[in-house]
């Protein structure tokens, strides 16, 4: 069976056509959830899914299932997926390759005339990059039985629209429950976003785990004045807390870069943030995370001696509004010796490797057995539009992802 390998032309189709859709001036994407960008793309999807006679399903959180039945209808499905949303300056491959890569094996399936005896499904997920509605991997979230629908869909964007109102104003709040069903693995395919694979000249990463991570969302709250007579020792300005916040936090960043630690200030919303009037409120988004659990629990640490400081120095009142997490997980043992095993057979050269970013794959191994295969991308470039692969780096390890899929769905 090692002959078995995907059409690579049908692959480029698919991501040409992607492509196409949000396209900015500068070669890259914005499609964020839940936007006509990204009803546009699903659609396109929907349309390969009619296009191939396979079956689609779209659950009450708009994650979209494509799904090659196979002949024992009662066995749990093998899931290929990732997402097809993006950043708001995103690249044209960062999940969409996922779920392209996840098409072009059950079209090779078929092309090969290959029946398994499990399902095959293809699975899009919704608002994967957080982008508009945060935290991000919402939807695999949901589906993993970690947050409640109705929390998901009161989340808001920037404007105060709802999800499930943006969800609906696209078409795509489906009938099938979120999640609650056997299923058998879950794969999911993944340009690295990182340099490690370009600069060794490696076109796989058999993915062992991720970095644990920890996110904030910080409240900062002081009182409007006017700035003309308003004495500094009076003042308890949002904005200058805020800021005060950031640089500490990047600060700690570079405390623990050694170790590979790394911290970010990510967002900051400020109101009234108008001239002549100190802002009374203000809201920092903030992301830590580091390769150990011990040393991201005293990053946390630091973090929150961060905020009493910074509250002290500018009199505001800070208190952590929400926070969430994610990654410190190990992938599925036999999947991932699966991917290193048909990796070697097909003589695709591999390297072990721990994911850094967010992935749906972490919500998924919490379900089911699920693990990860990392391809190159140029530079590590990525959540940029400047992000870019080699399709002849690409293509060995979507055919490495073919077997193992068959492997499980056999």
């Amino acid at each position: 069976m090692s002959n078995h390998a995907i059409d690579p032309a049908s692959l480029q189709a698919m991501l040409d056509a992607s492509s196409r859709i949000g396209a900015t001036a500068n070669g890259g994407l914005r499609r964020l959830a839940l936007t006509p960008e990204d009803k546009a793309a699903r659609d396109v999807l929907a349309g390969w899914a009619r296009d191939g006679g396979y079956a689609l399903a779209v659950d009450a959180l708009g994650n979209m299932f494509v799904r090659r039945n196979g002949t024992d209808a009662a066995a749990p499905p093998v899931l290929i997926g990732s997402h097809l949303d993006t950043q708001y300056k995103g690249g044209r491959f960062d999940g969409i390759l996922g779920v392209v890569s996840g098409m072009e094996v059950l079209r090779t399936l078929d092309r090969l005339d290959i029946r398994t005896r499990r399902a095959v499904e293809v699975v899009n997920w919704t608002n994967e990059e957080g982008a508009r509605f945060q935290p991000s991997m919402l939807c695999s979230l949901g589906f993993s039985g970690q947050q409640s629908i109705a929390w998901i869909y009161d989340r808001r964007d920037k404007a105060g629209v709802r999800f499930e109102d943006a969800l609906a104003a696209i078409g795509y709040r489906g009938t099938l429950p979120v999640g609650g069903r056997a299923i058998d693995s879950y794969f999911e395919l993944h340009i690295e976003q990182g340099p490690s694979l370009d600069a060794m000249g490696v076109p796989l990463g058999v993915v062992t785990g991720g970095y644990e991570m920890r996110g904030m969302r910080i409240s900062v709250r002081g009182e409007t004045s006017h700035v003309g007579p308003t004495p500094m020792n009076l003042r308890r300005n949002a904005l200058v807390g805020v800021a005060h916040l950031a640089v500490a936090i990047d600060e700690i960043g570079w405390r623990y870069a050694p170790e590979d630690g790394k911290t970010t200030a990510a967002r900051i919303d400020v109101s009234p943030n108008l001239p002549g009037i100190i802002s009374d409120e203000a809201e920092l988004y903030v992301d830590f995370r580091h390769p150990s659990s011990a040393r991201l629990a005293d990053m946390e640490r630091d973090v929150k001696a961060a905020i009493a400081e910074s509250a002290r120095r500018s009199r505001t009142d800070m208190t952590v509004a929400e926070q969430w997490g994610f990654g410190g997980l190990e992938f599925d043992s036999v999947l991932v010796a699966l991917i290193r095993d048909t990796a070697r057979r097909l003589g695709v050269p591999s390297i072990d490797i721990r994911s850094q970013a967010g992935h749906d794959a972490y919500h998924m191994a919490r379900v089911c057995p699920a693990a990860m295969i990392f391809t190159p991308c140029r530079g590590g470039i990525s959540h940029n539009e400047k992000e870019d692969i080699e399709l002849d780096r690409t293509i060995p390890a979507v055919n490495v992802l073919l077997h193992a899929v068959l492997a499980r769905a056999m």
